[in-house]
């Protein structure tokens, strides 16, 4: 399987998600934030200047997975690889991702479980079935499902 995080049980919470992250986050999507809000965020955080990289997913979409049967809803973006090395080294060498992508945390179901998900720009696509989905935990960071999506219920700074 390689990019996903252990099952847990249907009871499973989500980590809390850190401030900093969502304020990078902004920086993941310079159409959609304006410069002056993004250099105050950089500043804010004690950057000088840094790379940018374009996510192209977004918070609250309704990806899946293209090789194993599980889809989720964004609620963090990773600029690039950001777990643990050995994580990393449990996938197998020839499905191992790039680390210099996007990584996307997922509220993550399949037939038996809900859990977070680790996973790779390029593991992911869309999902097209217009179903909403099941995990017990959106409601803490998002609105219901409405038009293939989940809108945010918190502010990102």
């Amino acid at each position: 399987m390689g990019n996903t995080g252990p099952p847990h049980q249907k009871s499973a919470s989500v980590p809390h998600c850190r401030r900093d992250a969502h304020r990078l986050f902004l920086l993941l999507l310079p159409g959609q934030v304006d410069k002056k809000r993004r250099a105050g965020v950089k500043g804010a955080m004690g950057i000088a200047s840094m790379q940018t990289t374009l996510a192209k997913y977004h918070l609250g979409q309704v990806l899946r997975h293209r090789k194993h049967p599980f889809r989720g809803v964004v609620f963090d973006v990773d600029a690039m690889f950001s777990n643990t090395e050995e994580w990393y080294d449990n996938i197998p060498e020839e499905s191992r991702p790039s680390k210099d992508q996007p990584f996307y945390h997922l509220l993550a179901e399949n037939d038996q479980s809900y859990y977070v998900a680790y996973v790779s720009e390029q593991n992911l696509v869309p999902d097209d079935t217009g179903e909403p989905v099941d995990h017990p935990d959106l409601g803490d960071l998002f609105g219901d499902f409405e038009d293939g999506r989940y809108p945010l219920t918190f502010q990102l700074n």
